[in-house]
C-alpha cells in the first residue's frame, strides 16, 4: 500500500511536472487519486494502514500545490476523494474473506467508476483562475 499510495502517486507527480517544466506548460493539472479514508479514518477492520497511506496523499497533495504556487506556476494539484467504488478493491483487500468484501458493498451504495471520472473532469473543466484543492463525494 505504501508503495502504490504514496512512493508511486510522489513519482508520477514529479515526473508530471517535470515534464511540464521542459515543456514550457504553465497551466497543467495534476491530479491525486485519494479517498475519504485520507480526511477520516473509518471503522472497517484493518483499514488504519491504508489510511495513512492516504492521509499521506492528503498532504502530499497540499504540500504540491504549495511548491507550485511558491514556484509561480499555474499549474494546479487537487485530490479526488470518492468513497467506496465499486471496484475489485475490497475482495482484494478482504482477500481472505469474500463475505467482508461484499458485506461493505450491501452496506453502502458504492459509487461506479463513472462518478469519479466525472469528479475528474469536473475539476479539469474549472476556469484557470479556480483552484479546487480536493473534492469528497459519497454514494447515497
Amino acid at each position: 500500500m505504501m508503495d502504490v499510495n504514496v512512493l508511486a502517486l510522489s513519482i508520477c507527480a514529479r515526473e508530471a511536472y517535470q515534464s511540464m517544466k521542459e515543456r514550457n506548460v504553465d497551466d497543467g493539472h495534476i491530479i491525486n487519486m485519494n479517498s475519504l479514508c485520507g480526511h477520516q479514518v473509518f471503522s472497517l477492520a484493518d483499514a488504519h494502514f491504508y489510511s495513512a497511506t492516504k492521509y499521506a496523499v492528503t498532504a502530499l497533495t497540499e504540500g504540491l500545490r504549495q511548491e507550485l504556487r511558491a514556484e509561480n506556476t499555474h499549474i494546479r494539484a487537487t485530490c479526488i476523494s470518492p468513497g467506496v467504488v465499486e471496484t475489485e478493491f475490497m475482495s482484494r483487500f478482504y482477500n481472505d474473506s469474500p463475505e467482508k468484501a461484499a458485506g461493505i458493498y450491501a452496506a453502502v451504495k458504492p459509487m461506479k467508476a463513472i462518478d469519479v471520472a466525472s469528479a475528474v473532469t469536473y475539476v479539469l473543466s474549472a476556469p484557470p483562475h479556480v483552484q479546487i484543492g480536493d473534492i469528497h463525494f459519497e454514494g447515497v
